[in-house]
């Protein structure tokens, strides 16, 4: 059975002003350091397919760990991670399966879900499989 763990970090700058785009990828950066920090290590950030896009790609213990990032300033519009439904889980699996079939080799798989909002860092491990 899976098991879903959530992490909390507050510490970071907060960025306002900034256009979606930029807001929404120093998001990916804040999360790549947050992960990196936790040990993970960092194997591709914005891997790119036809499909779409997976933000974070890591190496946690045994596992592949691709990472969906949300970032939100605040829950007017939701919490970052409801962000990630049905429809961009089944995405990033297409995308994660074509990976480990362009880099030969087969891993575990686990989908996490980093969710940023204000200051509030939010780590969902195994958000879905």
């Amino acid at each position: 059975m899976l098991q879903r763990k959530i992490f909390l970090l507050i510490k970071f700058p907060l960025t306002v002003n900034m256009s979606n785009k930029n807001y929404g990828k120093e998001g990916e950066t804040i999360a790549a350091e947050y992960l990196t920090r936790k040990g993970y290590t960092i194997l591709e950030k914005n891997f790119r397919t036809s499909w779409g896009e997976i933000d974070i790609i890591a190496k946690h213990k045994d596992f592949l760990v691709i990472v969906e990032v949300k970032r939100r300033c605040s829950a007017n519009f939701g919490e970052p991670f409801e962000a990630v439904d049905l429809r961009k889980q089944n995405r990033l699996k297409k995308i994660a399966l074509y990976y480990l079939s362009k880099i030969g080799r087969e891993y575990p798989l686990r989908f996490d879900v980093i969710a940023i909002k204000g200051k509030e860092i939010k780590h969902i491990e195994n958000a879905f499989c």
